[in-house]
């Protein structure tokens, strides 16, 4: 059997060296802690600016669901009955083709239609339009409120030259009017012609009313 030699042996001398290399390590922490108690850094404060931000207060909207309209009500309606019906009759509707019917009145042409505008020779006022002034009477409210102008008179001259009616175109009030229509009704006009042919013309004349300075 072979044995080692104690002194070479290095199994014998493990727990020696385990256990002073562990008070070496110990020994060694110890002065580390005590020497250099703080390892941290300094520290570095980050100074930033504060910003601030209104924070409004919002409303809550709430929508409402109204309820719908109540429905309009309903217009009775009365229903005929039966004995209404039964007393009701209906007329026959033929056409007896053998029944005389009257013929319809004869159109009846108006007034204005037989009076011509345009003619070859229009009607002249006998004694020409000093005539028709001459029998003005200008009326006292409109000489007193100092009215004046001119009345334009349409006069419907027939085929004898007499004036059957007048219309006012164009007038100033007054009493004016009506002085201005009543002279024209008055005149005597030499009547207007067509191919030689008297015919009724209607006219418009013009009746001054001017006061005296």
């Amino acid at each position: 059997m072979v044995r080692k030699n104690p002194e070479v042996d290095l199994r014998l001398k493990y727990n020696k060296t385990f256990e002073i290399g562990l008070i070496i390590s110990l020994a060694l922490m110890i002065v580390a802690f005590k020497f250099f108690p703080d390892l941290q850094g300094p520290k570095v404060i980050m100074k930033a600016s504060q910003e601030l931000v209104d924070v409004e207060d919002i409303d809550v909207t709430k929508q409402e669901n109204r309820p719908p309209p109540p429905p309009k009500p309903l217009i009775p309606i009365e229903a005929p009955s039966d004995e209404a019906l039964d007393d009701v009759t209906i007329q026959s509707t033929e056409v007896d083709i053998t029944k005389e019917v009257a013929p319809p009145p004869p159109k009846q042409e108006e007034d204005e239609e037989t009076y011509f505008i345009a003619v070859e020779d229009l009607p002249e006022p006998i004694g020409g339009i000093g005539a028709i002034q001459s029998l003005v009477v200008y009326p006292e409210i409109a000489r007193r409120a100092g009215v004046e102008g001119t009345v334009y008179v349409e006069a419907f001259v027939d085929e004898s030259g007499a004036v059957t009616r007048t219309e006012i175109k164009k007038g100033i009030g007054a009493g004016c009017d009506e002085a201005a229509a009543s002279a024209v009704m008055k005149a005597k006009f030499k009547p207007g012609k067509q191919r030689g042919k008297a015919v009724k013309v209607r006219m418009s004349i013009p009746v001054r009313f001017r006061l005296q300075k």
